[in-house]
C-alpha cells in the first residue's frame, strides 16, 4: 500500500522500468551474435518472420512484430540491399507490398540457428520459469493491443 501518493512515481514501484531494463539488456547481448550476421536485433526478428512464413505483407510483418510500417519500410530497404528479401507490389491490390525471403536469405537461418540457445546460456532462468515469463508478457502485450 502506497504511503503518500509520490509513491507511484518512485522507479521500484514501475513496471515499466524492470521491462525496458530488461530488454535493453536482452538486446545488448544479442549484439556479439548479429554483428557476426551484419544485423541488428530488429532485422534479425524480422528476418524469423520471414523464415518462418517465407512470404508475408508487409502489414502482416508489422502485425507480427509490433511495428509500423514507418519502422519497417527502411529495415526492409536494408534487408532487401542484402539480398534477404525482395519487395513486390501484389497483382491482387497494388496497395499490398509482399515481402519474400531469397535463397541468401534462407541461408543466413543456418548461421543463425544457434543464437536462441547461446543466448538462453546468458538467461539465469529454469526453462519452466521462461515459459511463465514468455506467456505473462504477451498477456501483457494483449492486454496493451
Amino acid at each position: 500500500m502506497q504511503k503518500n501518493k509520490y509513491d507511484c512515481l518512485k522507479l521500484e514501484n514501475q513496471l515499466c522500468f524492470p521491462l525496458y531494463a530488461c530488454s535493453k539488456e536482452v538486446i545488448r547481448r544479442y549484439k556479439p551474435y548479429l554483428d557476426k550476421l551484419d544485423l541488428t536485433y530488429t532485422q534479425y526478428i524480422a528476418m524469423m518472420v520471414m523464415w518462418e512464413k517465407k512470404e508475408v505483407t508487409v502489414k502482416e510483418l508489422g502485425e507480427c512484430l509490433y511495428l509500423d510500417s514507418g519502422t519497417l519500410t527502411p529495415l526492409l530497404k536494408k534487408l532487401e540491399e542484402k539480398n534477404y528479401v525482395i519487395r513486390n507490389r501484389s497483382k491482387e491490390d497494388e496497395r499490398n507490398l509482399i515481402i519474400s525471403v531469397t535463397e541468401e536469405g534462407e541461408r543466413l537461418k543456418e548461421q543463425a540457428v544457434q543464437i536462441p540457445k547461446s543466448l538462453s546460456a546468458c538467461v539465469n532462468m529454469e526453462p519452466q520459469e521462461a515459459q511463465q515469463l514468455y506467456q505473462l508478457l504477451y498477456k501483457l502485450l494483449d492486454g496493451l493491443s
